[in-house]
């Protein structure tokens, strides 16, 4: 498990600044390790301290929780808060956040059973790719099963009997050597465009209405398994194929009530709930029209923050140990605008910074997925090289700074804005056809681009 200083630095290779929200993380899921270690009876009385950052969109709140998650490989959600509506009101629930947790959760346990079994699938997949390229190689049978049974039924035990001779060991070595010559180019990816019949198991899975209230119905679910799979024969290439066979065999090797078990445990343990946009229901003050609908929002909201037991199709989950991040720009209202019972269930609070003009030009640099990179790579496969100067870096970070500070502050997310706007003419050019072009993005070129001396109006351009 990583210290907080080792979170801390992970943190930085992505996120500029907000080194306080970094801390605060950091000893959050380190306090998880050191729980986990501690007696049982201890460990029960301990409950994570969830944390609530305010601060403007665009400055790293939502990054900050998903690269937590993904550090420690933790089932992560993130929900709208505006999304959530009262008992009564049209809607989705608040228990759904906590079921698409328990989603994400399976997702991830079943990954790394496929990781786990991953050898015996491709060894068991080849097999049974190996036999629908020599069974298309191979004329039509005559009589197919249906037909034989309907001879049986008509004929009795008699029809029962095989209707071909046997092979004689010359037409069985003859098989075994076209089976090893043919198992021999498979392996050298000689094959990999050959068409093959596949019969693939359809899922069925509950109707678009359903879904968009939260319920997801299975209705081979609701019988207990006892509707046969219903099957479909796709025309695929081997290589389409392979991917489909090692995932049926995959399904075949793993025990999903063990997957299941595994994975209620970790959504109770390490799953973190991020909750977005809190201060959107967050009353005024004036109890009335839109504000009872939010405050019976947070209402709803505080006993799935406190600990409750949500009721999933995989069963019971509780929310005792969740750890729960809340964060909201809090522009117009303020935290204390919450119900006082669920601001005493978020006990830490961090502000975020709004960005200044040399976070913005960190941004396009210093971390590892930056923008400039992001549009460097793009446009390299078009054969264009692209080269970003410092000069352009700094104009770019001021256009953006500019631009957040007369109009809505949208922070780093201006930046894909305006460099989408200033490579637009490069971008649309590039072909691939042509030889590798060196492109020099410099001051000059920005300036000329996003004319910076004309008046704030002008700046709506870029404006999303």
């Amino acid at each position: 498990m990583l210290t907080p200083k080792q979170i801390v630095e992970q943190l930085d290779r992505y996120i500029i600044g907000q080194d306080e929200a970094k801390r605060m993380v950091a000893i959050a899921l380190r306090n998880r390790y050191r729980r986990s270690r501690l007696p049982l009876e201890m460990r029960e009385e301990i409950t994570p301290k969830n944390i609530i950052m305010m601060g403007p969109t665009g400055v790293g709140k939502t990054e900050i929780s998903r690269r937590l998650a993904k550090l420690v490989d933790a089932p992560f959600v993130k929900v709208e808060a505006t999304k959530f509506t009262e008992v009564g009101y049209v809607g989705r629930d608040v228990d759904s956040m906590v079921r698409d947790l328990v989603e994400a959760s399976i997702r991830l346990c079943k990954q790394s059973e496929y990781q786990r079994v991953r050898t015996m699938a491709e060894a068991a997949a080849e097999k049974r790719l190996l036999d629908l390229i020599l069974e298309d190689g191979e004329p039509a049978k005559k009589q197919t099963a249906a037909d034989l049974f309907g001879l049986k039924m008509l004929l009795g035990p008699a029809a029962d009997k095989p209707s071909e001779p046997p092979l004689s060991e010359e037409e069985k070595l003859t098989r075994k050597q076209k089976r090893e010559r043919t198992l021999e180019s498979l392996r050298r990816g000689e094959l990999e465009d050959r068409i093959v019949t596949v019969n693939v198991t359809e899922t069925r899975t509950g109707n678009d209405a359903m879904l968009a209230m939260g319920i997801d119905l299975n209705i081979n679910e609701m019988f207990g398994g006892m509707l046969p799979a219903k099957k479909k024969q796709r025309k695929v290439p081997v290589s389409e194929a392979r991917r489909i066979l090692i995932a049926e065999e995959s399904e075949k090797l793993i025990d999903m009530d063990e997957v299941t078990d595994r994975a209620i445990d970790r959504a109770e343990q390490d799953g973190i709930i991020f909750i977005d946009e809190i201060d959107k229901i967050a009353a005024s003050g004036n109890i009335g029209g839109a504000d009872v609908s939010r405050e019976g929002v947070q209402r709803d909201i505080l006993p799935i923050v406190e600990g409750s037991t949500v009721n999933t199709k995989y069963g019971p989950v509780k929310t005792d140990y969740m750890l729960f991040i809340a964060a909201g720009a809090f522009h117009v209202s303020k935290v204390t605008d919450l119900i006082p019972e669920l601001q005493g269930r978020f006990p830490i609070r961090v502000k975020l910074n709004a960005l200044t003009v040399e976070d913005y030009e960190n941004i396009l640099t210093q971390p590892e997925n930056a923008v400039t990179k992001q549009y460097e790579a793009l446009l390299e496969t078009d054969n264009v090289h692209l080269v970003f100067e410092d000069s352009a870096k700094h104009a770019i970070a001021e256009a953006a700074y500019a631009a957040n500070e007369t109009s809505e502050n949208i922070g780093a997310r201006r930046l894909h804005t305006i460099i989408e706007n200033l490579l637009d003419d490069i971008s649309f050019n590039a072909t691939g056809e042509h030889p590798m072009t060196e492109v020099v993005i410099d001051k000059a070129y920005v300036d000329s681009h996003l004319d910076l001396a004309k008046t704030t109006q002008d700046l709506t351009k870029y404006i999303v």
